[in-house]
């Protein structure tokens, strides 16, 4: 299963360095997240090609970028461990969060239509990513149906996943969108192997808010109240969910 503990970088090369495939080798077809970032069904050769599409692995600090808005487009990345935030340039010169990204979940879907990025990714912690070269990964994809198939599901995802941050933003009280984030975060994390309970956060106070649309002092006030009225036992970034049911009744909530 994942490691819990996030992936310490090395001293050399540096942490935003492209690792060889070779050095690092853990092909598509062996990798315990190939069901969750490009779920296929290929076997055997057609795998094999698939896996000569990861060229390298990167590695990236916490608080370093994966790439940065007006980036060209290059390819996607498959977080293999570690945690990103996705972010834009408000008006006002502050970012906006738009989007957290675990392990299992792909980025750069954002430069697709125009081959530059959008946002910035920025990693949360310790990372690594696997690098699908998109024009590749495009002609592979003109071979096999299976990955064409799969490839939509991911983009669907993502639609589907813009659409409930809109919701979650235009109609929601800040306790709905905080047993929201909860709910949404717990069952994302129980799908890679950890607890459906406990979590460590990776994100600051701060960007959760900018993620739900909320000032630093709302998110941390409906933490407390989670707490004081037993829905979470919440100790900084350390939080565990004591009443799942109560939080779904809170925001109406069923497991997609």
């Amino acid at each position: 299963m994942l490691q819990a503990s996030p992936v310490a970088a090395p001293a050399t090369p540096a942490a935003d360095d492209n690792v060889p495939l070779q050095a690092l080798k853990v092909a598509c077809s062996s990798c315990n997240l190939r069901e969750l970032c490009l779920p296929l069904g290929l076997q055997g050769p057609d795998l094999e090609r698939l896996d000569a599409l990861v060229a390298n692995r990167r590695r990236v600090r916490r608080g370093g970028a994966l790439f940065h808005a007006g980036d060209p487009f290059v390819g996607l990345y498959a977080v293999r461990t570690g945690f990103f935030k996705t972010c834009v340039a408000a008006e006002d010169g502050a970012g906006q969060v738009t989007g957290f990204q675990m392990a299992g979940e792909l980025l750069g879907l954002d430069a697709i239509s125009h081959d530059r990025h959008t946002c910035d990714a920025i990693a949360l912690e310790d990372s690594q990513v696997c690098v699908i070269p998109y024009d590749q990964l495009e002609a592979l994809s003109r071979d096999f149906v299976e990955l064409q198939h799969s490839f939509h599901k991911i983009m669907s995802r993502e639609i589907v996943r813009d659409h409930g941050v809109m919701l979650l933003l235009g109609s929601m009280r800040a306790e709905e969108r905080v047993a929201t984030f909860i709910l949404n975060l717990t069952r994302r994390l129980q799908a890679r192997g950890f607890s459906s309970s406990a979590l460590v956060l990776r994100m600051t106070r701060e960007e959760i808010g900018s993620y739900l649309g909320l000032k630093l002092e709302t998110v941390s006030r409906t933490f407390s109240k989670f707490h004081e009225t037993g829905l979470l036992d919440v100790h900084q970034r350390h939080v565990r969910v004591l009443d799942e049911e109560g939080l779904r009744k809170l925001v109406a909530w069923s497991p997609g």
